[in-house]
């Protein structure tokens, strides 16, 4: 089914898209930064992504993607970090509207925090040989620290929204891994990585779900200040 990366990229971000226009939230208010904030991400994983696909750490099923390809990556690949990650967005200011007393004790934050840049420093030495692993937890562990001293409220809330988000991504994701389905749209060089599945899915990809969130979400907050926009609203 040569549709199915593309319909799984448009199923995901059609109903967050239609409700940014919902008169309570008016999520749309935010969506110079938002939409900033997405191209500047997406480049940067784009260029990752390429340079994965041509040495073999990845790669994707013909069978599941139109013939449309751009630098190697199929199209449905370059909307999947435009479109997915919007939706994942908009379920962190959901929450962040109808919850906005919902956040972790600071001290518990830093403490999970640390612990989990320590268990990744870790993982990353002792496998260091491993692309995916090394460069994806590398990277996680710089916007974790990045975010214990400079974002700590904003990690205070996207550590609890990034659980509910976990539910669509191991949906789609689970998809995109080859659940429920013949074959995988995307398939993974487990000598790149630790050969870890939840489901199907690599456990990495948790982390890379979290770098891309979490780098969007340190943009938004720059572009908001720099563009002097609105506040972002919360349940009354």
């Amino acid at each position: 089914m040569q549709y199915l990366y593309l319909l799984l990229n448009i199923g995901s971000f059609i109903i967050p898209f239609l409700y940014s226009f919902e008169k309570r939230m008016r999520f749309i208010e935010q969506w110079k930064a938002v939409w900033l904030s997405l191209s500047i991400t997406a480049a940067i994983f784009i260029v990752w992504d390429i340079i994965f696909t041509r040495i073999g750490v990845w790669g994707f099923n013909p069978a599941y993607y139109l013939p449309i390809l751009i630098l190697s990556l199929p199209i449905e690949e370059w909307l999947f970090f435009l479109l997915i990650p919007y939706a994942s967005l908009f379920i962190h200011y959901s929450m962040n509207y109808f919850f906005p007393k919902l956040l972790l004790n600071e001290k518990f934050t830093k403490g999970l925090t640390i612990s989990l840049i320590t268990t990744l420093t870790l993982v990353v030495i002792f496998n260091y040989d491993k692309a995916y692993t090394g460069v994806n937890y590398s990277l996680l562990i710089a916007i974790l620290t990045i975010g214990l001293f400079k974002h700590l409220s904003t990690l205070r809330r996207f550590y609890i929204s990034f659980v509910l988000i976990l539910i669509p991504f191991f949906l789609v994701n689970g998809v995109l891994t080859g659940s429920f389905i013949e074959d995988q749209v995307v398939w993974y060089n487990n000598e790149e990585n630790l050969g870890i599945r939840l489901f199907t899915i690599p456990i990495e990809d948790i982390g890379y779900a979290f770098n891309l969130m979490f780098i969007n979400l340190i943009l938004i907050a720059f572009f908001r200040k720099s563009l002097n926009l609105p506040e972002l609203r919360v349940k009354q």
